[in-house]
């Protein structure tokens, strides 16, 4: 299996909560001596508590590497630059006491996949009903043949870039 749901429609958040799932499988793993590097990929622009929420729930999972969307990408797939630019981005990133290490992604995934060699990538639940591995450029397959698991954490519901951007415009 290539894709694990924690909370929100996946494995129940209740005695314990979310972090009590995130934990379980952090020691499977740990266990088997792995050191376990977790990818996630955005754009992190108007950095926020669901962006810091995002990655401490990665942090409890292994050593959290930021594939951090570029300029260029990021207004490819929305059509639009971010707000903040790429390099203003990546300083604040990688300060966030959760992050190990930023790559800059210029692409839908694929490559930096390859690059970092992930065991997990992390992703909010707010795309678990979206074609996630589509907009990675992977398979189920792909995902397997290399040993990756796609693991859902729950989205931050109340705080979004969007909603940053039109409160302020």
């Amino acid at each position: 299996m290539n894709i694990l749901m924690i909370g929100q429609k996946g494995l129940p958040s209740r005695s314990g909560g979310v972090e009590r799932h995130v934990d379980f499988l952090a020691r499977g793993l740990a266990t088997r001596g792995h050191r376990v590097i977790v990818l996630t990929l955005g754009t992190f622009d108007l950095f926020h508590a669901g962006h810091v929420r995002l990655l401490e729930r990665c942090r409890l999972l292994g050593s959290v590497v930021v594939g951090l969307n570029s300029d260029a990408f990021v207004e490819r797939y929305k059509g639009r630059p971010p707000v903040v630019p790429y390099e203003a981005r990546a300083i604040v990133v990688a300060a966030c006491r959760y992050v190990d290490e930023v790559y800059e992604n210029d692409g839908p995934g694929r490559d930096i996949i390859d690059e970092v060699r992930p065991r997990l990538i992390v992703v909010g639940s707010d795309w678990q009903d979206r074609d996630y591995m589509a907009q990675l450029d992977v398979d189920a397959a792909w995902l397997s043949e290399r040993g990756i698991v796609i693991v859902y954490v729950p989205y931050t519901a109340g705080i979004s870039t969007t909603q940053l951007r039109e409160a302020a415009w």
